[in-house]
């Protein structure tokens, strides 16, 4: 399976967008959209450059070509774990829930959706709600509205927020906001130019003339001037 549209926005709207590196909750470098520097993929945000970006859209479509990249690693997570069919809007839950802990192979909760009991599967999930063991209000959040999706295909809306950074990476104040459809485009796969066909060569004309209609014009012609 594959994220929807609206599952993908979500995870976007859960992580905001950071256009320079910042130190999350764990104490990890990170950077756009949830690309921490313990993915394993390039580039690294630990060595990124510090501070605002000079050109602000440049860095958030890097955010999100970043982001679109590696959705699949952790859709492809989920399908490995959970062997019971899903619905969409639990996929997306599942795939969010993924993006943020990594722990979809190793969760009780996936166990517990295994077996078919989707209600202990939630409450089991939403107990990745902490920050170096401490219980943190921005993941009991995330948690509950994941679990609205996964229950109720209840997905989290309003725009996404944009926030400032300093040097020394810590999180500022909102500086912009984005509306889905702005993101959606930013999410859409990128596609190749279509090559533009050759020009085909001009069909020479054909002599449509009928063999009546070219004697008649010789005999009107001798009649013109045998009277001329």
């Amino acid at each position: 399976m594959k994220t929807s549209n609206q599952g993908l926005y979500a995870i976007a709207l859960h992580e905001g967008i950071v256009p320079a590196p910042y130190l999350d909750v764990a104490g990890y470098w990170t950077f756009g959209i949830g690309h921490a520097e313990t993915s394993g993929l390039a580039p690294n945000p630990k060595h990124m450059a510090r501070g605002m970006p000079a050109d602000m859209d440049a860095a958030i479509k890097q955010a999100f070509d970043l982001f679109r990249a590696k959705i699949g690693t952790y859709e492809a997570a989920v399908n490995r774990a959970i062997t019971v069919p899903l619905a969409q809007h639990e996929f997306d839950a599942l795939v969010s829930f993924q993006f943020n802990t990594g722990a979809i192979a190793k969760a009780s909760g996936t166990k517990a959706l295994n077996a078919g009991d989707k209600a202990d599967a939630v409450r089991r999930f939403k107990l990745y709600n902490k920050a170096g063991g401490v219980v943190n209000r921005g993941l009991v959040r995330r948690r509950d509205e994941e679990a609205d999706t996964f229950l109720r295909a209840k997905y989290p809306s309003g725009p996404i927020p944009i926030y400032a950074v300093s040097s020394s990476g810590s999180l500022g104040g909102i500086v912009r906001s984005m509306r889905e459809a702005e993101a959606m485009r930013l999410l859409a796969p990128q596609r190749a130019p279509q090559p533009q066909a050759a020009p085909t060569a001009p069909t020479p004309a054909t002599n449509t003339t009928s063999p009546l209609a070219a004697l008649f014009r010789a005999l009107l012609a001798m009649f013109r001037k045998g009277n001329a």
